[in-house]
């Protein structure tokens, strides 16, 4: 197949030349400044792009994708989201009520989702996905939200709260607003802008994961937070790149570690745009899977994988047998050819 400049690059085109040749080429200059065999994108000829691209499938059939180590300021940002929770500023009301106030901030930012690749985003925090809210059942959630982007965003959360409070009303750019409400029910939840076009706000990486701790506190656990979610590059409504926590392969270039024996938790969500589902597959092992997670006591459903529509959410418990690398991916081939997965680095 001939490659076309003029014609926009599809997930099937990714597939079709490997995904670690169009990472490779999309490093070298497709969609960031740089070069393929030397020369600026511009200023090669169609064969010359062909054969760059060729070079690189050739590369990848014979020996896989390598992702590297690089510690880019994108995949130290999924690195760190994987274990960061914002528990707010805390203080307790008249009424002997804990209070958590949280920030957040809407801005334009371009996000870096491979090494190399920068996506022009619409962020809470400067960050796709945003900042993970957390909370205790019962308390009162207090977030100040500032719109600093060029364009009016709000924040639902979902959950149980008044419906002034539900984030459908938009903030106009240099404007804020503050909602608050009792957080309820315990659980797993996410939140995310709701403003027309949904599609694009969303796309654009304003989401993040909501977690409302049970008053019963769950077993201590190594706790993860995942958000799955797409990238499209060319706008044309299909997503090029899928990750975990916003960056191509960051926990398979540094695998998450964890111990043989112990309790592992995954707060998973899906926020992928474009695609009526996502999915979560576990190799060597099986976890407990409690949906939405609002009942500690509920009985999990024992398998190795899921799948969530978007806004869907759940729990996962895992304990590893025995040491080794234990792959985690989306059971949709696709998705995990373009960046969705990694590992498990059990010791």
């Amino acid at each position: 197949m001939a490659f076309n400049l003029k014609r926009p690059v599809s997930r099937r085109d990714v597939l079709k030349w490997g995904a670690a040749g169009v990472l490779g080429a999309f490093t070298g200059g497709l969609f960031s400044p740089g070069s393929l065999l030397g020369k600026p994108v511009k200023a090669m000829t169609k064969h010359e792009v062909h054969s760059a691209l060729k070079q690189h499938k050739h590369q990848t059939m014979a020996h896989g994708y390598d992702p590297g180590k690089d510690q880019t300021y994108g995949l130290q940002a999924a690195i760190k989201s994987l274990t960061e929770f914002d528990y707010g500023k805390v203080s307790t009301r008249a009424d002997g009520k804990t209070v958590r106030e949280y920030t957040m901030v809407a801005s334009d930012s371009n996000v870096e989702i491979a090494k190399g690749i920068t996506f022009p985003g619409w962020t809470y925090n400067g960050t796709i996905p945003g900042p993970t809210i957390r909370c205790t059942e019962g308390d009162i959630v207090r977030v100040k939200f500032w719109n600093g982007s060029s364009h009016p965003h709000s924040i639902h959360f979902h959950g149980v709260h008044p419906t002034r409070m539900d984030g459908i009303e938009p903030v106009p750019t240099g404007t804020e607003f503050i909602y608050e409400f009792e957080a309820k029910p315990a659980g797993m939840h996410v939140y995310h802008c709701h403003i027309p076009p949904l599609s694009k706000h969303i796309h654009k990486g304003l989401y993040g994961n909501f977690i409302v701790d049970p008053k019963v506190p769950r077993k201590k656990a190594r706790e993860l937070n995942m958000v799955m979610n797409g990238f499209d590059l060319d706008l044309d409504g299909e997503n090029e790149i899928y990750t975990v926590n916003g960056y191509a392969f960051a926990f398979q270039a540094w695998p998450i570690p964890v111990k043989a024996g112990e309790l592992v938790r995954v707060y998973l969500s899906n926020l992928t745009e474009f695609d009526l589902i996502n999915s979560f597959h576990l190799h060597a092992n099986f976890f407990k899977y409690y949906e939405v997670g609002a009942d500690p006591d509920a009985r999990p459903v024992m398998t190795d994988t899921i799948m969530q529509c978007q806004g869907q959410r759940g729990i996962l418990e895992i304990v590893f047998p025995e040491p080794g690398q234990y792959m985690f991916h989306a059971h949709q081939s696709e998705f995990a050819e373009l960046g969705w997965m990694g590992f498990f680095d059990v010791k």
